[in-house]
């Protein structure tokens, strides 16, 4: 019984504990598996009724774990889009904040060693980041992908996202409630059920779910975010 609508540009916080469901509803974009009611469509038209592979072209999704391949951060940034250019991966870098890191070594050529090991958890996921934004998505799917950086880099990389001239609709799925304080939908989920949706705004006076998530983690700042 969850229905919303992401128009595009929009970004759509979703929200909630640890297995209520975040994961599960975004996977349903990219048709990762079927709804078993209802209906999801990506431009008006039903996932099942799409082709995979134009559908999923359309998705940057990255995952809760980043995953990275051992070979240089070129050819890793080349998964996203095999025939990007060096200077569509170096804005693909910018805007993840992760172009200064790279180019204190070796630049594109710097080697990453298998699954990222030489890597610490927030450059793998902003190398992540990088990978899934450098075919230019019209829907970009951040799952739990910033959880690793810092409150400054994850705005920083949040506002160059939504900078992006083509407008891309960003889904931001978070244990955080400041990773989406400015979005224009949240939705919160508890135990696999919407609980709640609306503005950061709205839902503080009318969802105690969310509302306990954010004075949990703003206790000594009331009211600095609403």
């Amino acid at each position: 019984n969850i229905s919303f609508t992401a128009d595009k540009g929009e970004v759509i916080g979703v929200i909630g504990s640890t297995g209520s469901g975040k994961t599960s509803l975004v996977e349903l974009i990219p048709h990762y598996y079927d709804a078993t009611k209802g209906t999801v469509c990506v431009n008006g038209v039903d996932v099942k009724a799409t082709d995979k592979d134009e559908l999923r072209s359309k998705i940057g999704f990255v995952m809760q774990k980043a995953v990275l391949f051992s070979g240089t951060v070129r050819a890793n940034i080349k998964w996203g889009k095999s025939d990007a250019t060096d200077e569509e991966i170096d804005e693909a870098l910018k805007i993840a904040q992760i172009y200064g890191a790279v180019y204190e070594k070796d630049g594109l050529d710097t080697v990453i060693e298998q699954g990222g090991a030489n890597l610490s958890g927030g450059q793998k996921q902003r190398l992540s980041v990088a990978r899934a934004i450098v075919k230019k998505p019209e829907i970009i799917v951040l799952d739990d992908s910033a959880s690793a950086l810092d409150f400054a880099t994850e705005r920083a990389m949040r506002e160059a996202i939504l900078s992006l001239s083509y407008n891309p609709t960003l889904f931001i799925v978070s244990q955080r409630c400041s990773s989406m304080l400015d979005a224009d939908k949240i939705i919160v989920l508890d135990d696999g059920k919407c609980v709640g949706m609306g503005t950061n705004g709205e839902l503080l006076k009318t969802c105690r779910v969310y509302s306990e998530i954010y004075y949990s983690q703003f206790e000594n700042e009331e009211g600095a975010y609403e």
